[in-house]
């Protein structure tokens, strides 16, 4: 006999897709931004070494690509979310941009670091 209950049972077939759908109907669509430039935000950061671990996970090239997201998206989703939650992610986007710049052996040419095609120059 088996000491799981039923409803175990049936969660390890799959995932309930049905009840997933419904979870993600009742979201916001500015809550379903935010929620994405905040784990962009946390994966840069790390990339950049600015964790407690500090270089252990370090790569400038990733960094870089999920920096230059992070502005992608919240330069598409300007007129989308309010000023309270945008102004808030353009000074994380803006402090991940200084620390990139930081982190640069050779850094790269104002307007030409990530995500500065859509931020423009972000100076120190």
């Amino acid at each position: 006999m088996s000491d799981t209950p039923a409803e175990s049972a049936g969660s390890a077939a799959g995932p309930d897709f049905d009840e997933m759908t419904r979870d993600i109907a009742e979201v916001p669509a500015v809550e379903v931004i935010v929620t994405v430039a905040v784990n962009l935000m946390s994966a840069a950061a790390v990339k950049l070494g600015l964790t407690e671990e500090g270089d252990q996970h370090k790569d400038l090239d990733e960094a870089r690509k999920l920096v230059h997201a992070l502005a992608g998206l919240l330069d598409a989703s300007t007129t989308e979310i309010s000023s309270f939650h945008a102004a808030p992610l353009r000074d994380g986007l803006k402090s991940l941009q200084l620390a990139f710049r930081e982190a640069s052996i050779v850094p790269d040419e104002p307007g030409q670091g990530p995500g500065e095609k859509y931020t423009g120059p972000v100076y120190g």
